[in-house]
């Protein structure tokens, strides 16, 4: 057991095998396609739940590993989630945006972000007060969603999107590195 019978030594290989983090992405927009193909990249599982059948298609998001109809709040409550887990609302409507984001703040992920202006977000972060979320589950919330890069197309709001789960994650600050004397890697697990 302590390798002393072993001529010279021991050695041990410990390997670990982890799935990968998932990504969540609601609402079957143009927006979401581009953001699936930025998880993927990134190297997250990536489910798109919408609960419009005519718009929720693996033929519209086939890079996607997961395709679900189904109310997105009824579905993030009953998925397997866990601290590594994304959630991105991407659905613009208050019906879908208010019952979801009230789990998901609620849950254990590691991040949330829900897209639209700064007039919706008011508008969302007053209904959210409204059905009782508190002053802590709400500071989680990222709102506008991503980082301001300038980006108009759906291409490159993914990519301010996945910026900001990049920088969320590792702990970046969003800023250029250009002019700044901070560490390019710090060191964090995760």
């Amino acid at each position: 057991q302590d390798g002393s019978h072993c001529p010279g030594g021991l050695t041990l290989l410990v390997e670990t095998s982890m799935p990968p983090p998932r990504m969540i992405v609601f609402g079957a927009v143009d927006f979401a396609a581009a953001l699936v193909r930025a998880g993927k990249f990134l190297g997250y599982h990536v489910t798109v739940c919408d609960a419009r059948p005519v718009f929720t298609t693996p033929e519209r998001f086939p890079e996607a590993d997961e395709v679900v109809v189904d109310w997105p709040h009824r579905y993030l409550r009953g998925t397997r989630t866990d601290g590594r887990t994304v959630v991105c609302v991407l659905t613009h409507d208050a019906k879908f945006d208010v019952p979801l984001l009230e789990v998901a703040l609620r849950l254990p992920v590691s991040f949330v972000g829900a897209m639209g202006s700064h007039r919706t977000h008011a508008d969302r972060d007053r209904r959210l007060r409204d059905i009782g979320l508190r002053e802590h589950e709400l500071a989680r919330l990222r709102s506008p969603i991503g980082l301001d890069l300038g980006g108009r197309t759906p291409e490159e709001t993914a990519l301010s999107i996945a910026a900001e789960i990049v920088a969320a994650r590792r702990g970046g600050t969003g800023l250029p590195l250009t002019g700044s004397d901070r560490p390019i890697h710090q060191r964090h697990s995760a």
